[in-house]
C-alpha cells in the first residue's frame, strides 16, 4: 500500500505583535508565536513601527518596512531567531579584515 503525504509549506495569513510575542495565524488554521525578544529591532521598536507589516510573497514571511526587518514562516517554525547586531557586526568586521588579508 502506498501513501503519499504531502507536505504543505508554512504561510503567514496575519501578524501581531504583542509586548513580548510575535504572533503569526497561518493559512493553514494554525497558530504560531515566538517571543518578541526573538526579533531585537521589533522589541525596541514602536507600536506604530510594529502595525506597519507586509506580507512577503505568498506569505513566507513578513516585512516591517520602517524598520527594515523580516521574518518567515521557517524562522518561526524551527526557531531560528534573528540575529543581535553586535553579532552582526562582528560578523561583518571578520568578514572586512579577511578582505584586507586577502
Amino acid at each position: 500500500m502506498n501513501t503519499a503525504v504531502q507536505i504543505l509549506e508554512a504561510r503567514i495569513k496575519d501578524i501581531s505583535v504583542t509586548k513580548d510575542t510575535i504572533v503569526a495565524q497561518l493559512m493553514d488554521g494554525r497558530t504560531i508565536s515566538v517571543p518578541l525578544a526573538w526579533s531585537w529591532r521589533l522589541l525596541e521598536s514602536t507600536p506604530k513601527q510594529r502595525a506597519n507589516w507586509e506580507i512577503i510573497g505568498d506569505g513566507q514571511g513578513v516585512h516591517w518596512p520602517d524598520i527594515d526587518e523580516d521574518i518567515s514562516a521557517e524562522g518561526m517554525l524551527y526557531g531560528i531567531p534573528a540575529p543581535e547586531i553586535s553579532n552582526v557586526l562582528q560578523v561583518q568586521s571578520e568578514i572586512r579584515k579577511e578582505e584586507n588579508f586577502a
